[in-house]
């Protein structure tokens, strides 16, 4: 399973080489926001919604479709275009298809396909999994396995390619004070 903090990590490193590749820049504040975003937005739809309110089949179904993420990204490409060329969508864009291939991850490295058939829910069903539905029980199950490791790995990796692009995002929070010593 990958968590919050790997699809941050992958998502962030994705954007930043992006940035450095297509623009010759570094990542920009609003840049990491959107990626960040983008990295957590089909959990933050899909679990809630299947897990909390038992609308969605599973976690990992409606937002983690490529149906949906193409019709999403579409969508939001050509709003875009139309109304605010400021807003970075391709980060948004990285952040979510990001998200997308890291769910896909452990099971083509473990080779079991079935697990895939949530790309392209509803046509297929989403897969069943083991573990209960919750939050709470997705945490139970943490373990330090190599996979979960490996997640770490990437956030120092991640960490450390922020701090080189400047730590983009870290003086927009400190002017608001949300970072500051005096709000402790």
């Amino acid at each position: 399973m990958m968590w919050p903090w790997g699809h941050l990590a992958v998502g962030y490193l994705l954007y930043s080489l992006s940035s450095r590749v297509s623009t010759h820049r570094r990542p920009t504040a609003l840049g990491t926001l959107f990626v960040a975003i983008g990295t957590q937005f089909p959990d933050l739809i899909d679990k809630p919604f299947a897990w909390t309110f038992a609308i969605l089949p599973t976690g990992r179904s409606l937002m983690h479709s490529l149906l949906t993420a193409a019709l999403i990204l579409s969508v939001g490409w050509l709003l875009i275009q139309r109304y605010s060329k400021q807003v970075p969508w391709q980060a948004f864009a990285i952040g979510y298809l990001s998200h997308l291939a890291m769910d896909i991850a452990k099971p083509v490295l473990d080779g079991d396909l079935s697990k895939l058939s949530f790309l392209l829910w509803p046509v297929l069903p989403s897969p069943s999994y083991e573990t209960e539905q919750s939050f709470l029980a997705h945490f139970a199950e943490l373990d330090l396995s190599v996979f979960v490791l490996s997640q770490f790995a990437l956030v120092g990796i991640a960490f450390v390619v922020w701090i080189a692009d400047g730590s983009p995002g870290y003086r927009a929070l400190r002017k608001r004070k949300w970072l500051s010593s005096s709000n402790q």
